[in-house]
């Protein structure tokens, strides 16, 4: 037996295996505390770092002693890249807090730190005043409409309509007009954020037009969208598609990520979530995480080469660490964004490629349901914009080709490559 005042974890696991080097194997360590308890180690049992050791009571009986965390909520966790960072993940008031809290465990910084991340979603729990803008909020946050969204989509657009309680939360919505609505638009970011904020609020309004019988006009519907540059994330082209493969060979997790998005259609979230319990035969079947909606593709070869070449015992396709851990969907978008970069491509992302793929498939003579089914969408409405695309580029290939001086000679594709020149 062995006694002392303090001791670690690691002081603990050295005197408990140095008893069973001289043979004493149901030795143990008494740590008499200054608090008068007296707290006992017997080896066999696990050292867990929440668990502070066992505990001898009145009866002789070993009791649990679990530590008070001081930082609820706050894990430790390894990155890719070997560093060991503190990830708080905690709900305040029923709003999630998912961040990482920087400077050392325990130090000022760290708790100046902690205390801001929880601070900021400390929320009061009253109600918001009847008639305000904030009361619209509360009320479609609690409607089924909101809960039947997907997790991700729920996510993202609290963060929106926190922005827009922040700003206008206070402000009855019968006195909202379109200048009102407008002026808040010039306060976001760029133009897609400031449509969006229009819709969000057209939503809104839409709401309260049928809960509370708001029965005014749709201030939002009624502003001016701002000018969008057309297509939105750029589309890859056959030529990005080859530098690519170029700058990251077969057998890496660069080359095997870009033949998944390009060859399933798959989202970031989408493609992030796969593993072979997704791999049935000669297909991949998947659920997308936006929509519900069931995909089901067939394997094509290049995916396929790739897909051989994964590690027999890695569950998730696309996996990272030395646990093959599945990717964050952020996550993942920042390390393929760097992949792109290290190929040159600094202009192309992840949901470019799936673009890319329904772009092949329309110029390949699909239609807009077999694009629609490609993507996993549930109208044929964004599939008709590709298979429109792919036809109009088929009749000006065919038309300008009647301008050659014999029936072979197609001008839309001269011999000499004036963009190499």
């Amino acid at each position: 037996m062995t006694k002392a005042t303090t001791v670690s974890q690691a002081d603990l696991a050295r005197c408990l295996r140095a008893l069973r080097d001289a043979g004493h194997p149901d030795g143990c360590v008494v740590i008499d505390r200054p608090d008068g308890t007296r707290v006992t180690v017997m080896p066999g049992k696990t050292l867990d770092p929440a668990v502070e050791t066992a505990k001898i009571d009145s009866h002789d009986r070993q009791v649990a002693v679990r530590r008070k965390n001081p930082f609820p909520g706050v894990t430790a966790i390894t990155d890719r890249h070997g560093k060991r960072r503190f990830r708080l993940r905690r709900t305040v008031n029923g709003r999630k807090v998912n961040c990482y809290i920087l400077g050392p465990y325990g130090s000022a910084e760290f708790r100046e730190a902690y205390e801001e991340a929880l601070d900021g979603a400390r929320v009061e729990s009253r109600r918001a005043q009847a008639g305000t803008v904030a009361y619209l909020i509360e009320g479609y946050l609690a409607s089924a409409a909101f809960r039947g969204l997907s997790d991700t989509t729920r996510a993202s657009k609290i963060k929106r309509l926190d922005w827009i309680r922040w700003a206008i939360g206070d402000a009855d919505y019968v006195s909202i007009e379109p200048r009102h609505v407008e002026t808040l638009m010039e306060k976001k970011g760029g133009p897609v954020a400031a449509n969006r904020l229009k819709k969000d609020l057209a939503q809104l309004f839409r709401f309260g037009a049928k809960r509370y019988r708001f029965r005014g006009q749709n201030p939002a519907s009624l502003a001016d969208a701002h000018k969008v540059r057309a297509g939105g994330y750029h589309t890859w082209t056959e030529d990005e598609i080859d530098t690519y493969r170029s700058a990251h060979p077969s057998g890496t997790k660069a080359r095997l990520a870009l033949e998944i998005l390009l060859c399933t259609g798959a989202s970031r979230q989408d493609a992030v979530a796969l593993s072979r319990d997704n791999l049935r035969g000669d297909r991949i079947f998947y659920s997308r995480g936006k929509t519900a909606q069931e995909v089901d593709v067939p394997i094509l070869y290049k995916l396929a080469d790739e897909l051989a070449l994964i590690p027999p015992g890695q569950l998730m396709l696309l996996a990272w660490g030395s646990g093959r851990r599945a990717y964050t969907v952020g996550g993942f978008g920042n390390w393929f964004k760097e992949q792109c970069v290290e190929a040159g491509l600094p202009h192309c992302t992840a949901h470019g490629l799936r673009k890319a793929g329904a772009r092949r498939l329309a110029e390949a003579g699909g239609t807009e349901w077999e694009v629609m089914a490609f993507l996993g969408h549930r109208s044929a409405r964004e599939g008709s914009r590709y298979v429109s695309a792919a036809n109009r580029r088929k009749l000006t290939t065919s038309g300008l080709a009647k301008l050659g001086l014999d029936g072979n000679e197609n001008v839309s594709n001269p011999p000499l490559r004036l963009d190499k020149r």
